[in-house]
């Protein structure tokens, strides 16, 4: 019995999905955003690019703030450098910087290679992973990002990562994911772990 509800379930979550699948009729480039204090940002993001890079799709994917600490997906990644561009904009978690004019100067030449990406026709899905960082901490014209993303070509994909989205992202944005943390290992004492964290 319990099987047979499963599948009952299924069937109506199909059905609904077909609908609304029906229902929509416009195709187009994505602003999709995932914000909020959780775990899971640039997870979703690393994702989107291997399901993209699986129907051949050119990818672009930046990350404005992680620096030389080595995580897997960067091996993972590897594996698709036909089709994925993957460029390490930063030095490190900029709240403990030792050099913010630095870390501004990176992030401002990692945003012209965001905009070169965006405008350039190679890709078609852009990552700009713990963007909302420069925009929190002024790093970027708020201005000047929200003109681009505005003026985006209609065929790309743009994937914003990290927290405090600006509600002006927010509002611009197709699909907001805001992860909720509610429990997290660090909380009971257990430490970053490979293939978890990094």
């Amino acid at each position: 019995m319990y099987w047979k509800f499963e599948a009952q379930q299924e069937n109506l979550t199909i059905d609904s999905h077909e609908e609304n699948q029906q229902m929509a009729t416009t195709k187009k480039g994505l602003l999709l955003v995932f914000t909020g204090n959780g775990k899971g940002k640039t997870t979703s993001a690393l994702g989107l690019s291997i399901r993209a890079a699986g129907n051949n799709m050119p990818i672009c994917f930046i990350q404005f703030i992680k620096g030389s600490w080595k995580y897997g997906e960067l091996d993972a990644l590897k594996r698709f450098d036909d089709l994925i561009d993957f460029h390490v904009m930063g030095r490190g978690f900029t709240w403990k910087s030792d050099d913010l004019e630095k870390d501004k100067a990176l992030a401002r030449c990692g945003w012209e290679k965001a905009k070169e990406a965006i405008s350039s026709g190679k890709y078609k899905m852009v990552v700009l992973d713990e963007f909302t960082y420069l925009l929190k901490y002024g790093m970027l014209e708020k201005e000047e990002v929200l003109q681009v993303l505005k003026n985006k070509p209609e065929d790309v994909h743009l994937v914003i990562t990290g927290r405090d989205a600006l509600p002006e992202i927010i509002d611009a944005a197709d699909l907001v994911t805001e992860m909720q943390a509610v429990k997290h290992p660090y909380k009971s004492g257990i430490k970053a772990q490979k293939g978890i964290e990094f």
